[in-house]
């Protein structure tokens, strides 16, 4: 057996970061990984995603300037997406490999799972004794759904798509979220005929209604079918590709991209040793402690905990895992207070997240709907985004703006862009959310001129009239 002061399941971003602060407090660190050490974000989600969206949204927007012409090659945007996902390599992960032995951190191959307290079991490998902590970072997996037929044609999953090597002529795209939108628009711009169905009235139903409209109304555009309040009744095959039943009409595809969800990857992690539910979210407190186990030494961050399923979010979390499990096992003070050191309060309050497709959409905290459910008294101020930045950005430029303010504080609780390169404005308003910026702070925060970030003078303008 093999002892490590902390193990962390899943080498994924999550994994990397909790391994990283832990490993920064003092202690010894082994990262187990069943797969690619860097994770889906790095080779099947985030990062080929963006790469395949990334030349489309360039040349729209040369397009949208008088006196450009733009075309592009999409066999040079399946190429540079391999370039970052490390595709074609030797060894596929090597550099992140590289980085985590280079930081301290033991890596270790084989699918990991929990065999009773502080106890791992690493197929084909050793069986790892933990003095502290073991760390379950196993993120999350595609829900399927359960429609006739589906399981006798072979369809895609996110990671198909996002590995795809050529665009299907005619695809089909079942679901109406992030992954839905964004792969919908990355293959009509890379030569597919796009049919987008989804059973909800609107598209991204987690974001502010604009947003959704917003979006459709782009995807339309650039010709993607969207259907909205349609789903698909059954799947079968097809001599020309794969048949979907809608309603009364039969649609015939060459691919068919399911992306109706995804859960908390923790069926095959031995959870059922420590007397938790596998499949289920591993609950935790602001600090990463799984609830439910006694003694303090199983934690969890990242999707996996079905707190706030993002990259970015599950980075920040795993950050202070690390942070709190260092602290605990030198016997320090841990920090669990509303944005303490110790405690992923942001989770509750300040999830920042893009949709990258064009138009963007970018918000941060609570729309007016979900202020409202919590008791909130708030004003919402919409304005388009309409200055000279935006002006200049592009011809046409058409966007819109949203603040939830809390009228009793007087602060912003929530903001959502929506429109072409938006994504940078986010960051300003996460830090006005997170950090509770009252209005008349704000006021003098004073926006550079031509740029977008104007908007948010316009913003304050209007709730103060």
């Amino acid at each position: 057996m093999s002892t490590y002061d902390v193990i962390v399941i899943g080498a994924g971003p999550v994994g990397e970061n909790a391994a990283d602060y832990a490993h920064r407090g003092g202690l010894s660190v082994a990262l187990v990984e069943a797969e690619l050490v860097g994770g889906e974000c790095s080779y099947w989600a985030c990062v080929p995603s963006k790469a395949l969206l990334r030349t489309g949204h360039a040349v729209a927007a040369l397009r949208r300037l008088p006196g450009t012409k733009a075309e592009f090659d999409p066999a040079a945007v399946f190429a540079r997406r391999d370039a970052f996902t490390g595709r074609g390599a030797a060894v596929q992960d090597a550099g992140q490999v590289e980085w985590a032995e280079g930081a301290g951190i033991t890596v270790i191959r084989g699918h990991a799972r929990l065999a009773g307290e502080k106890t791992v079991t690493v197929d084909d490998g050793p069986t790892l004794s933990a003095r502290h902590a073991v760390v379950v970072a196993t993120g999350s997996v595609p829900v399927r759904p359960p429609i006739p037929g589906i399981d006798q044609v072979e369809v895609w999953g996110s990671r198909d798509a996002t590995s795809a090597q050529s665009a299907p002529a005619r695809l089909g795209v079942l679901g109406g979220g992030v992954v839905g939108c964004e792969m919908a628009q990355a293959f009509q711009r890379l030569g597919s005929q796009v049919t987008l169905l989804h059973r909800g009235e609107r598209l991204l139903a987690n974001a502010e209604p604009f947003a959704g409209e917003r979006v459709a109304a782009g995807l339309r555009a650039d010709g993607v079918d969207v259907r909205l309040g349609q789903g698909v009744d059954a799947v079968a095959p097809h001599p020309e590709g794969i048949a979907l039943t809608v309603g009364d009409e039969a649609v015939v595809v060459d691919r068919l991209l399911v992306a109706t969800g995804r859960r908390p990857a923790s069926d095959d992690v031995g959870v059922e040793t420590v007397g938790l539910e596998p499949g289920t979210a591993l609950a935790t407190d602001d600090s990463g402690l799984v609830q439910g186990v006694p003694g303090e030494w199983l934690y969890a961050a990242g999707d996996v905990t079905g707190r706030a399923p993002l990259t970015h979010q599950g980075k920040y979390a795993a950050r202070i895992t690390g942070a709190a499990i260092a602290a605990r096992a030198a016997g320090h003070p841990i920090d669990t207070s509303p944005f303490g050191e110790h405690a992923a309060t942001a989770d509750h309050r300040a999830v920042p997240q893009v949709v990258f497709t064009d138009p963007e959409v970018a918000a941060v905290g609570l729309t007016e709907e979900k202020a409202r459910a919590a008791g909130i008294a708030v004003r919402v101020v919409d304005l388009p985004i309409a200055v000279s930045g935006s002006a200049l950005h592009a011809d046409g430029y058409d966007g819109a703006a949203r603040i939830v303010v809390d009228t009793e504080r007087e602060v912003i609780v929530g903001a959502t862009f929506v429109g072409p390169d938006v994504a940078e404005l986010l960051h300003s308003a996460t830090v006005a959310v997170v950090g509770e910026v009252p209005l008349g702070r704000l006021w003098h925060a004073v926006p550079a001129f031509p740029t977008i970030s104007e908007v948010w003078l316009r913003l304050l303008e209007a709730y103060r009239s």
